[in-house]
């Protein structure tokens, strides 16, 4: 096996530093649009990330073009690390979050689409800035990765190996046989949503920026808001947070099925196990909460309290469809503080924390088709005890699934509930309650964003310890990245030559 070839790593995350200082005009030119002072801030992060990026692509412009499962490996850990670092230029040069530990969390937290912030007051920052954050979800949600892929056939840079590294679930689902094609189509998707999503946002009542601020934010999984009530903000216009319901469950499935509902071929988007599974799951979760905060829960959101204005049930079903989406896909927007309804319902929340949306989305946690794949594997098992000498393939899509992958998902599993163990363990060694540790360790490592004790819905991270702020910022990063991107490359033998 030949030697890491440096000089490509390097000229690649000088790529993604200029994508990186490019978005970052765009806010510049939304602070210029409203007169706000940290104009100037905003736009000299922007042209300190191009310049870095033009530099570093010019030091490496002579490379070997190649790029190996190493190099895919190092290009998409390092590239989220260069932008995060990137990222926080125009929280620290505006002042806006002055502290570095702060602005790298927050940063990180937009990127990974976690959506847990340290900030105490959202509203008062300049519109400059909460765009950016907003953003840096976008950016983060489908991969910029992706993105890059799209447009590296143009510096004859092949993009393989970054897609399997990159794109989310056990498997990269393609849609045509070049992977630069699947990556625009997987775009031009994601960016037709985002626009849709905010033009119905606005119309329902929304301002345009709030609109395109939460576009951004649902579509990519993150959960970023411009008001410090969230979506709650809006209990009273139902229409708003139905459109957000809807955005987030398109979001939490496979961008191949949309795709496939694009080209009117259902009979694909109906044949898909994993989306047939995933909204089950949806709707089972999303009625046992209706009946739990509709008989039991002491609500206190203000649509319920007025039912003679929206009625009682409608407005419990649609704040029990809205935790489910915005806690099964990874948003994390909160539309109430569910940890006061029922404990049950607390404690099904937890668990949907380790569910996650479907392979090929935008958001995070361990998918379902992983899980999926794991109860049939459990279940054959009890018949390879009866049978031990019957062939018995774990089935997916009416196909056997490679025992390489089956093998591949349960390894993820145990690194997965291992890292959140030690997570959660790390957490409390830094002085947080039981509650508080388990909840933040469960929510950073699967980029959900708000979480229990005091880190619960109405909460935020400010009051972390500052090693705690860098742990869940880690814990952020390998969940985004799916564990193995990053953590092989912590392993010893992921440096030898051979």
């Amino acid at each position: 096996m030949r030697s890491i070839n440096y000089k490509i790593v390097f000229h690649t995350l000088g790529l993604i530093l200029i994508f990186n200082g490019a978005f970052m005009l765009i806010p510049t030119l939304t602070s210029w649009y409203y007169g706000e002072s940290e104009t100037l801030g905003i736009a000299s992060a922007a042209i300190t990330t191009l310049f870095v990026g033009f530099l570093i692509m010019f030091v490496t412009r002579f490379h070997d073009k190649s790029i190996q499962q190493k190099e895919g490996y190092l290009i998409v850990t390092f590239s989220w690390i260069f932008m995060v670092i990137s990222g926080m230029l125009p929280y620290i040069f505006t002042k806006s979050i002055p502290q570095i530990t702060d602005a790298f969390f927050e940063t990180m937290s937009g990127y990974t689409t976690t959506g847990s912030s340290i900030l105490s007051d959202i509203e008062v920052l300049p519109n400059g800035i909460l765009l950016w954050r907003s953003l840096t979800h976008w950016i983060g949600g489908m991969g910029i990765i992706v993105l890059a892929v799209a447009i590296f056939p143009l510096f004859g840079i092949g993009g393989m190996q970054l897609f399997s590294a990159e794109a989310p679930g056990p498997s990269a689902d393609k849609l045509k046989p070049r992977i630069a094609d699947t990556a625009k189509r997987l775009w031009l998707i994601y960016l037709g949503y985002t626009i849709v999503e905010a033009i119905l946002l606005n119309i329902a009542g929304m301002t345009l920026f709030d609109a395109v601020n939460h576009a951004l934010s649902t579509l990519s999984t993150g959960g970023f808001s411009t008001k410090n009530e969230s979506l709650a903000y809006w209990n009273d216009q139902p229409m708003i947070q139905y459109i957000i319901i809807l955005f987030m469950f398109l979001a939490g499935t496979n961008f191949v099925v949309s795709y496939y509902g694009f080209k009117l071929n259902f009979r694909k988007v109906l044949a898909n196990e994993e989306f047939k599974v995933f909204t089950i799951f949806v709707v089972v979760f999303t009625t046992l909460a209706t009946l739990l905060i509709y008989f039991q829960a002491d609500v206190s959101f203000s649509s319920v309290n007025h039912p003679e204005v929206l009625g009682a049930f409608e407005s419990a079903f649609r704040h029990a469809i809205f935790q489910v989406l915005a806690i099964i896909t990874t948003t994390g927007f909160v539309s109430a503080d569910y940890t006061m309804w029922v404990p049950f319902l607390t404690v099904m929340f937890f668990g949907l924390f380790f569910l996650g949306g479907s392979a090929g989305s935008t958001s995070g946690g361990v998918k379902v088709v992983r899980h999926l794949i794991m109860i049939k594997n459990g279940i054959l098992e009890f018949k390879r005890i009866l049978h031990p000498n019957a062939v018995l393939p774990v089935r997916y899509a009416k196909r056997a699934v490679n025992s390489q992958i089956v093998y591949n998902i349960l390894g993820f599993f145990i690194l997965y509930m291992l890292s959140f163990i030690i997570g959660a363990v790390v957490l409390g060694a830094l002085g947080l309650n039981l509650e508080t540790a388990i909840g933040g360790a469960a929510s950073s490592l699967g980029n959900v964003g708000p979480a229990f004790g005091e880190l619960g819905p109405v909460d935020n991270y400010s009051a972390l310890p500052t090693a705690a702020k860098w742990w869940c910022s880690f814990l952020m990063l390998i969940g985004r990245l799916e564990l193995f991107t990053v953590l092989i490359i912590l392993t010893p033998f992921f440096w030898r030559d051979r």
